[in-house]
């Protein structure tokens, strides 16, 4: 007895962006219909959607060509962003002193599933 799939999932890891600015863009389509989303996604102007829209893309044709799925009836089930490795830089500052910087990175995860 074999189960039906019905959803699919794409992760993008280590993306360089911080995970706070990428969930600004993620909350925006969760939940939503699959073209409901790339259009969301499209005229969204923040740096986080050309990212978010390729990992879409990706969980669209993970369904199509692995579980049979069509395209026209899938939905974002799920999408968040968890955070990856920071990178640590110092920036040099006054009398010899310096001052951290932390470079944040993200996994941005979207699971799309059948209506």
């Amino acid at each position: 007895m074999s189960e039906q799939v019905t959803e699919a999932r794409a992760i993008a890891k280590t993306v360089r962006i911080a995970p706070r600015k990428a969930r600004l863009v993620v909350d925006l389509i969760r939940g939503k219909s699959v073209a409901d989303a790339i259009a969301i996604l499209k005229f969204t102007p923040r740096a986080a959607s050309p990212i978010v829209t390729k990992v879409l893309n990706s969980a669209i044709a993970n369904a199509e060509n692995n579980f049979d799925l069509d395209a026209e009836n899938l939905v974002v089930a799920q999408a968040f962003v968890d955070e990856g490795p920071t990178l640590k830089r110092f920036r040099p500052r006054a009398k010899g002193s310096a001052s951290p910087i932390n470079k944040r990175t993200s996994h941005v995860t979207v699971v799309v599933a059948e209506k």
